[in-house]
């Protein structure tokens, strides 16, 4: 069964129960708390948490996707036999269309139906066995007792291994069922499912509340799945990286044996490569801050393995053709994006040869002075080649290894830490951090001069929302925001694509805010109070008590953390770049400041 096969055949067993077919979300998620898409969940936050209407967005209060994610948690451990950076996530959720054991029973239910439809039979199942903040969960246990898995396959485990969530600071979350198979009799079993029962709500404090109407979130890695379908060791011998990596294998030059190192070298090449594409594809590009910052990452580190591998400087071009071979049917939006793909990736190959041109020029005479012979010394001098040239770590570490020394990573790595303290810590000194850095403590703007510009397009999304509900009708309601150094992104409840007109009033609405120069007035107030003001705010559960209002008279009036500029001059002239579907019954606008 291809891989293909296998993500059509779990989609359509869903949508013959009563799930409906949703499509893939960006990765660039809606989610303001996190950098890229992670989980199948993500997309469907607002419906766990009552803030949308499945019913009205999809017809249903269920759904079923296949969702692209990128996750970078794992991204030293690439080129073993299972870990990835992007992957597919297949899921099916409910939000509270049966009571809360009728909705465990059910999911339980179908997971065991359609392992048995693959021809694959369960090796053991584990649940969660409670602790002081959350019970055990017997009712897992009794229904797959009921599905005839003996008590002894039935493992009782920790939060640590059995409980899911929230994605970012806060969102729904809950106790799991994990399922494990044998790939085959020789090997040992192995996770493929993860059944989530959304039963309550974390807060930042990580207070958990109990949600009003609970649902399921369930996911399973496509990749993996395929791989014990397919009967194949590893991910990448299946039909989703092997044609990948055998026209890699064909533009080699000079490669030595085939030992572990070339082989790990080639999977991370492909694995890199496709995460590059999709992010290219999902409108990412190569930059020094957030999702930019990643995908300058893995582009240059697949060039540093490229190299390693004696590949040509065009070898990438071939492997996005089988990329393409392989995802067109599923993800057409690649071939027609093609060309800035490959465009994309040739300027940022230019740059990253550049870097390790001054690079090694500098690490020359850092080495004549003899600098690397102290390790603390040397350890500086790789953070300055790294900060300052964009010299990877591992490069300098070579140069520095075939010389006869040896670089002590620990002490780099206590060196960039203690950087990026500083910075942080100048940051919060001058703005107050408020909403310029993200939850993983990251900065949202690399300089002073791109906080400004935060500051501004974060002024300048008040002043959209407040013009989308004066031209499409105050039923408009922000669905999330995201704003970098470049853009602000902003999603908000809406059926349909904007005419020309209404966009151009939109804009007209912004720009004339900033003509007017009103003072941006800052109130601390009860939250109630601020609400019966006429003050927005939709995200239900996140505010306290005492809420910081926004208000630039006569335009916009909004309950926000800051930062915000002091006149709404200050923002300057606004452009709308782009108006999309962000999912089902949400739009999603891009504009930036000039």
């Amino acid at each position: 069964m291809t891989s293909n096969e296998i993500r059509e055949k779990f989609l359509k067993f869903f949508e013959q129960r009563e799930h409906a077919r949703a499509p893939s979300s960006s990765l660039l998620p809606d989610d303001p708390s996190v950098l890229l898409t992670t989980a199948g969940m993500q997309q469907f936050k607002p419906y766990f948490t009552g803030q949308a209407d499945p019913i009205k967005d999809f017809g249903k209060k269920s759904t079923t996707s296949s969702q692209k994610c990128f996750r970078t948690s794992d991204i030293d451990e690439v080129g073993d036999e299972r870990h990835l950076t992007f992957f597919e996530m297949l899921g099916n959720f409910s939000f509270g269309g049966s009571p809360a054991g009728e909705l465990k029973k059910e999911a339980i239910k179908y997971a065991n139906d359609f392992i048995k439809e693959l021809g694959l039979e369960i090796d053991y199942v584990t649940i969660f066995g409670g602790d002081p903040d959350v019970p055990e969960d017997k009712d897992s246990e009794k229904y797959w007792l009921e599905l005839g898995i003996p008590q002894e396959k039935i493992k009782k485990m920790g939060r640590a291994d059995n409980f899911w969530g929230p994605t970012g600071n806060e969102g729904p979350c809950g106790p799991t069922t994990e399922i494990y198979v044998k790939p085959s009799k020789e090997t040992e079993a192995i996770e493929i499912w993860n059944v989530v029962f959304n039963e309550f709500y974390c807060h930042p404090d990580k207070h958990l509340e109990k949600l009003s109407t609970p649902g399921i979130d369930t996911g399973m890695g496509l990749e993996r799945l395929a791989a014990v379908v397919q009967k194949v060791p590893t991910v990448f011998d299946t039909d989703l990286f092997e044609p990948i990596l055998e026209v890699i294998k064909s533009k080699e030059i000079g490669t030595p044996d085939r030992d572990v190192n070339v082989i790990k070298a080639e999977r991370i090449v492909a694995d890199h490569m496709k995460s590059a594409v999709f992010l290219l594809t999902d409108g990412i590009r190569p930059s020094n801050v957030l999702q930019g910052y990643i995908l300058r990452r893995i582009i240059r580190r697949s060039i540093r393995y490229a190299k390693m591998l004696g590949l040509p400087a065009d070898f990438y071009a071939d492997v996005i053709d089988e990329i393409i071979k392989i995802y067109d049917h599923n993800y057409p939006d690649i071939l027609k994006q093609k060309d800035a793909i490959l465009d994309e990736l040739q300027k940022e190959i230019q740059k990253f040869e550049k870097a390790v041109e001054h690079g090694i020029k500098k690490f020359e005479e850092f080495y004549n002075q003899k600098i690397f012979e102290d390790e603390a010394s040397g350890a500086k001098c790789a953070f300055e080649l790294y900060e300052t040239y964009g010299f990877p770590f591992e490069l300098t570490e070579e140069l520095v290894k075939e010389r006869g020394g040896k670089l002590n990573k620990n002490l780099f790595e206590d060196e960039l830490s203690r950087h990026q303290e500083i910075s942080r810590a100048g940051v919060e000194k001058k703005f107050g951090g408020h909403g310029l850095k993200l939850d993983t403590g990251e900065l949202k703007a690399a300089s002073e001069e791109e906080l400004k510009k935060v500051t501004r397009l974060h002024s300048a999304t008040h002043l959209l929302h407040a013009g989308l509900r004066k031209v499409l009708g105050d039923t408009i309601q922000q669905r999330g925001s995201d704003i970098t150094a470049e853009r602000l992104r902003f999603d908000f409840l809406f059926d349909r694509k904007l005419t020309d007109e209404e966009k151009a009033a939109v804009e007209e609405y912004v720009n004339d805010a900033v003509t007017a120069n009103v003072e941006m007035i800052h109130k601390d107030a009860p939250y109630e109070e601020a609400i019966a003001s006429g003050f927005l705010a939709f995200f239900r559960g996140k505010y306290p008590a005492i809420v910081s209002t926004y208000e630039l008279p006569g335009w916009s009036k909004e309950v926000c953390g800051g930062p915000h500029v002091s006149r709404s001059g200050e923002v300057g002239k606004f452009r709308i770049i782009k108006d999309e579907a962000s999912s089902a019954g949400v739009r999603r606008i891009r504009a930036t400041v000039e």
